[in-house]
C-alpha cells in the first residue's frame, strides 16, 4: 500500500473565451461508479449546455477515461486527460460544460480552452495526501495514562477519542506499519498489563 495525491471534496472554476463558457467542475472519484455518478449529476444540472466534456483518472487499475461530447475528436476530453495525467493527482474526475457563445474557436481554440479550464479547477481544488492507515485501542491503567499518550504522539499518532473507565481507552490512528513499534513501547511501559487491539488497514488523509 503506497500514498497516493487526491483533492478532496469538489472545486470548480470558469473561463470565457470568444463569448463560449467554459465552466469546469473536479471531483475525488475513488471508482469508475463514483465517477459516473458525478458526471451525471454534472450533466442534469446543465442540461441545455452545448457540451458536457469529462475526463477520469482512477488509482485502481490506472483507469483512465474521457469524452469529447460531440467536440471534434481530440480537442476536448484528451486536453482534459492530459492536465489531469500531468498534475499528479489520481482518484479525481474533471468535467467542463460548455456553452456555445456563437463564435467557432478551431481546433487549436478548443485544446487551449478545455486546457485552461481544467487547469483552473484542478488549481482551485484542495490537495490531499491519501497514505495507509489502521486505527489502534489499547487500554492503559491510568498511572500510565500520560506517558502512554506521549509515546503515541511521539510514534505520530492521531488520537481519536479517549474514554475514561476502569482504565483510559484511547482510539488511535496512525500510519499503517508504524504500530509494531508502538504497541512494543506500550507493552514494555505497561509491562503486559496492555489491551491493545489494531483494524485492518486502509486509506485516508493523515
Amino acid at each position: 500500500m503506497e500514498s497516493y495525491t487526491t483533492i478532496r471534496g469538489r472545486a470548480g472554476a470558469s473561463i470565457t473565451e470568444k463569448k463560449s463558457e467554459f465552466i469546469a467542475v473536479a471531483a475525488f472519484a475513488d471508482s469508475e461508479q463514483a465517477a459516473l455518478d458525478f458526471l451525471a449529476s454534472v450533466r442534469a444540472a446543465h442540461r441545455t449546455a452545448s457540451h458536457n466534456v469529462y475526463a477520469y483518472l482512477l488509482r485502481e487499475g490506472a483507469r483512465t477515461r474521457y469524452s469529447d461530447d460531440g467536440e471534434p475528436a481530440k480537442t476536448a476530453g484528451l486536453p482534459v486527460l492530459e492536465v489531469l495525467s500531468h498534475s499528479g493527482l489520481t482518484d479525481v474526475i474533471v468535467v467542463v460544460t460548455r456553452y456555445f457563445g456563437g463564435t467557432l474557436l478551431g481546433t487549436g481554440g478548443l485544446v487551449r480552452a478545455y486546457t485552461a479550464a481544467a487547469q483552473a479547477a484542478l488549481a482551485a481544488a484542495e490537495r490531499v495526501t491519501v497514505v495507509p492507515c489502521v486505527d489502534l485501542t489499547l487500554t492503559l491503567p491510568y498511572p500510565l495514562y500520560e506517558q502512554g499518550l506521549r509515546l503515541a504522539q511521539q510514534a505520530g499518532a492521531k488520537v481519536a477519542g479517549t474514554e475514561f473507565a476502569a482504565g483510559v481507552t484511547l482510539r488511535l490512528t496512525l500510519r499503517a506499519g508504524t504500530e509494531g513499534a508502538l504497541l512494543e513501547s506500550l507493552a514494555a511501559l505497561c509491562r503486559g498489563d496492555l489491551q491493545a487491539a489494531a483494524g485492518k488497514a486502509y486509506y485516508a488523509p493523515f
